[in-house]
């Protein structure tokens, strides 16, 4: 046993392991910067943002194209996660190990919380926005929602580039894999952009709060999304493409999991 833990830390230590932990670092950073600067642009130019419709497209566009270029620019070397919900889900389905999961997890919010101090410090002191629910929604409410828009996020990553997919993916299919992740955000922004947020990436709220010091309703952007995520890897694996999972990797040119999204 001792033996077996020694073999996987050396390989989470790897360069092709460190690598894919570097690269999940700057796609979320890219993302987070582009989803809350778009917020804090949004709010300087429409003060009033909860009645002007305006600002709910310019973020979920925003967040859109971010996200695209952040799974795009990451996918051949870490799978392209930029997600703490999308690594859980490929740790759950048993195509990254826990310990490589756990890095991903730490490079993803600390990414997100740079890109928030970058916004606050660069933006002469605004502040940076959360993510909040609605006032006439409950903290389960809000769960549920969060829970079935990652669902569908997590599993369009799934079919956009199956985990069990072989090898190198052309530029192409990884760009068009990409593009329609980044769609399906964008598309659940506009459709509950003003119930919770539409966070759907624990790291996208988590950022804001450490910054901001407002960590009030955090659960529900773990709980939901970490849930739906699961459940999103466990419909692909089991009922829609049902197969054994491959086995871990112990040594591949990503350092600790092969390109599993796009």
């Amino acid at each position: 046993m001792a033996s077996n833990l020694r073999v996987h830390l050396k390989h989470c230590f790897s360069p092709p392991s460190l690598r894919s932990y570097f690269a999940e670092f700057i796609s979320t950073f890219l993302f987070v910067f582009t989803a809350v600067g778009s917020a804090i642009s949004a709010r300087m130019l429409t003060p009033d943002v909860t009645s002007n419709a305006s600002s709910l497209v310019a973020t979920a566009v925003a967040q859109s194209f971010g996200l695209f270029a952040a799974v795009f620019i990451a996918a051949d070397v870490s799978g392209g996660h930029v997600n703490p919900a999308v690594t859980f889900a490929f740790a759950i389905g048993g195509h990254i190990g826990v310990p490589t999961a756990i890095f991903y997890w730490t490079c993803q919010l600390l990414g997100s919380t740079l890109a928030c101090l970058v916004l606050h410090f660069l933006s002469a002191g605004q502040a940076v926005p959360t993510t909040r629910i609605a006032v006439e929604m409950t903290g389960f409410g809000a769960s549920i929602v969060e829970g079935v828009m990652t669902f569908m996020v997590v599993y369009t990553v799934h079919v956009a580039g199956d985990p069990r997919g072989q090898g190198r993916k052309g530029l192409a299919t990884s760009a068009l894999g990409a593009l329609v992740v980044g769609l399906v955000t964008g598309a659940c922004v506009l459709a509950a952009g003003s119930l919770t947020g539409a966070s759907m990436n624990p790291a996208r709220s988590f950022g804001p709060a450490v910054v901001s010091g407002d960590f009030k309703n955090q659960a529900v952007y773990w709980a939901g999304p970490m849930i739906g995520a699961a459940v999103a890897a466990l419909v692909h694996q089991n009922l829609v493409f049902p197969s054994a999972p491959e086995p871990l990797p112990h040594e591949s040119r990503h350092g600790s999991v092969e390109t599993v999204v796009v």
